[in-house]
């Protein structure tokens, strides 16, 4: 079972960036789509952006044109880059790898955006 592991997350100022990496114990190429989800304290978890193994790309649309979801296959590795952080971005930060015998999912990262 391969295993995922966030990191990059913070405090930041409403208006900055982060990067989010998330890094895959073994080879990610077995999992047809990755993502990552988010949950706010009192909230349900939800889906932020994911890319398929082909590179096909989809957002939540209330993080469209400032979050770019991205893949490095030989580094085994996916990021998050978040720009214009909003303070309603602040939530736990999930990556999560799809495959033919279910998910597996990181323990995510705290993202804290300040007003």
């Amino acid at each position: 079972q391969v295993q995922l592991v966030e990191s990059g997350g913070g405090l930041v100022q409403a208006g900055g960036s982060l990067r989010l990496s998330c890094a895959a114990s073994g080879s990610i190429s077995g999992f047809y789509a990755m993502g990552w989800y988010r949950q706010a304290p009192g909230s349900q978890r939800e889906l932020v952006a994911t890319i398929t193994s082909g590179g096909t790309t989809n957002y939540a649309d209330s993080v469209k044109g400032r979050f770019t979801i991205s893949r490095d296959s030989a580094a085994n590795t996916v990021y998050l880059q978040m720009n214009s952080l909003k303070p309603e971005d602040t939530a736990v930060y999930y990556c999560a790898g799809k495959n033919t015998m279910g998910s597996s999912w990181g323990q995510g990262t705290q993202v804290t955006v300040s007003s």
